[in-house]
């Protein structure tokens, strides 16, 4: 799963313009210079700070394939800020249309990356939330950098992969934020398409369309 993901980072850039002196009258230097008008810049929101989850609710996501439909329930009690991205992601659409790029046999199907080749994304990372959730089968989990060039081990912004049985030595290596609680038989035919270099299928394996249960928001005194 390394080596395969190489995303953009947004880099910020803060330019300072001061006020020329010289002949200008000190009245004129003095309004240009003032601080008692300063320009208030305010930081936009993080996408996984423009999702409200309550970490007691349990969200399903549902993927349409031509396969079948995929349902995915987040945990955001483990992963607040993947989990609240991930929704960020499906309410905006980012995800319709997009492939299934990567499928390894026995390992794992790999998605969400728009350019469908595995180094794209959103433009951003988002911070690691490795806990104590496991790889078993059907664990969905953030694709990211190889650790020489990430160690803080920084997710994809988009991209996530599905796993098709237990997989323990990815533990408390990648984040996990859910878990296929429907659909691991469509997950399972699309590990079975035939694939060329690079693990890409053949064909294009489509999310049709990738949309949330919104009936799941409500928190479940029972968990």
């Amino acid at each position: 799963m390394r080596n395969k993901f190489f995303l953009a980072a947004i880099v910020g850039i803060f330019l300072t313009f001061a006020g020329c002196s010289g002949k200008e009258s000190k009245k004129a230097e003095e309004k240009k210079s003032s601080p008692q008008t300063p320009q208030t810049q305010v930081a936009e929101k993080k996408p996984w700070e423009q999702v409200k989850l309550d970490p007691n609710s349990r969200p399903v996501v549902v993927i349409e394939t031509d396969f079948g439909n995929i349902e995915i329930q987040l945990r955001p009690d483990k992963a607040p800020k993947t989990c609240a991205n991930f929704v960020y992601l499906v309410k905006k659409g980012f995800y319709n249309g997009l492939t299934f790029h990567r499928i390894v046999p026995g390992f794992v199907i790999q998605g969400g990356d728009p350019t469908g080749t595995g180094r794209g994304g959103p433009g951003y990372t988002i911070p690691a939330e490795i806990t104590d959730l496991k790889h078993t089968t059907g664990a969905v989990a953030c694709a990211r950098l190889p650790d020489q060039v990430n160690p803080n081990k920084e997710s994809s912004g988009s991209q996530f992969y599905i796993t098709l049985k237990p997989t323990p030595f990815l533990d408390g290596q990648y984040t996990v934020f859910g878990y296929v609680i429907k659909g691991m038989d469509v997950v399972q035919k699309i590990a079975q398409v035939k694939t060329g270099p690079g693990d890409h299928p053949l064909k294009p394996i489509y999310m049709r369309k990738v949309y949330l249960k919104e009936e799941t928001l409500t928190p479940k005194k029972s968990e």
